[in-house]
């Protein structure tokens, strides 16, 4: 096992950020890894932003990661992507999904939602891949599968975990009615490829 990897997984309340974390989480503990979780969801019922840090290794000693270190900066809203982009390291990538939840200063018509998210991302990480991960989420079924969908396109970028050990982890962490839509998400994630 090689230094501390660092996954920092950001959206808002409601699109299963935290769920998101908790099966990540329980892949990489069921590979030996030491694992060091920190979330904060103060909003998270009403909309709010929605954070999840995760540090995975031989030694985790803090679950916070530092500005300019994390090797994947998920985003399960644009916005939010952007605001985090401090937290990406140089060599790190970032796998954002393009849905737009607008903030209450845009729903107020207070502020508009910013048009340049997208080249402001790229600009940062030029290897970001930026998709709609909720047309792959319909596509399985279950539009709140979106994580899902993410968490898929995130679990080809940890080579050391093979597709099925991800879906025996999927298949006993969601709820048994939706195994079905999940295992579809996950898979619509993995065989994604840029440009679909």
């Amino acid at each position: 096992m090689a230094k501390v990897k660092n996954i920092l997984v950001v959206g808002v309340g409601g699109q299963g950020v935290l769920t998101f974390a908790y099966v990540l989480s329980k892949v990489l503990l069921s590979k030996g890894y030491d694992v060091k979780v920190s979330e904060i969801h103060g909003m998270a019922q009403r909309g709010g932003s929605v954070h999840s840090m995760i540090r995975y290794g031989e030694r985790v000693f803090s679950p916070l990661i530092p500005k300019g270190s994390a090797d994947i900066l998920v985003a399960l809203e644009l916005l939010e992507a952007v605001r985090w982009l401090d937290y990406l390291s140089p060599d790190g990538i970032g796998i954002v999904s393009e849905y737009r939840v607008s903030p209450m200063p845009v729903i107020l018509g207070a502020e508009e939602y910013p048009k340049d998210c997208n080249e402001a991302i790229k600009k940062k990480n030029k290897k970001a891949i930026i998709f709609n991960a909720i047309n792959f989420a319909k596509e399985a079924g279950n539009i709140r599968t979106a994580n899902v969908v993410i968490l898929g396109v995130v679990a080809k970028q940890i080579k050391d975990i093979k597709k099925d050990e991800w879906l025996e982890i999927i298949k006993k962490e969601v709820p048994p009615k939706t195994i079905e839509s999940n295992l579809k998400a996950f898979n619509n994630g993995w065989e994604f490829q840029e440009g679909d």
